[in-house]
């Protein structure tokens, strides 16, 4: 990814910045996901075709995941091991959604457009905190 690609969306050219603003990001995304999947777990369920239960299990998961990845951004400068931690965690995610559509899951349209669309969210997320961190 260019520099002039990751300052224009980041509004920076300062690589520590930009990564926090990545990982702040990752973790506002990830904090509403996880606040819908907490709080609405039967209707989304039903909505998305996946059970109820595990959506809520998903959603306090990500909840926990999320207040370490907002730490993380919070920090003046985020450790380099643990930012590829959350490289690494973010691009399992986005297998794992692929693989649960592809073997585990069955769900309804609605599901079988969210879970691609939030693993390429997820990837996408991964792929510009490790070009911001390259940069660093």
């Amino acid at each position: 990814m260019s520099t002039t690609l990751l300052a224009g969306i980041s509004r920076t050219t300062e690589p520590l910045a930009t990564l926090r603003r990545f990982l702040a990001l990752d973790a506002c995304v990830t904090g509403a996901n996880a606040l819908a999947y907490v709080a609405a777990s039967g209707p989304l369920g039903r909505l998305l075709g996946i059970d109820g239960t595990f959506l809520f299990a998903a959603g306090v998961f990500l909840a926990l995941y999320t207040a370490g990845v907002g730490s993380l951004a919070a920090r003046r400068e985020p450790s380099r091991l643990l930012v590829n931690l959350v490289v690494e965690a973010n691009l399992l995610w986005a297998a794992l959604s692929v693989a649960a559509l592809a073997l585990w899951f069955a769900p309804t349209t609605a599901g079988s457009v969210w879970i691609p669309l939030q693993a390429l969210t997820v990837a996408g997320f991964a792929a510009l905190q490790w070009s911001a961190l390259r940069r660093i």
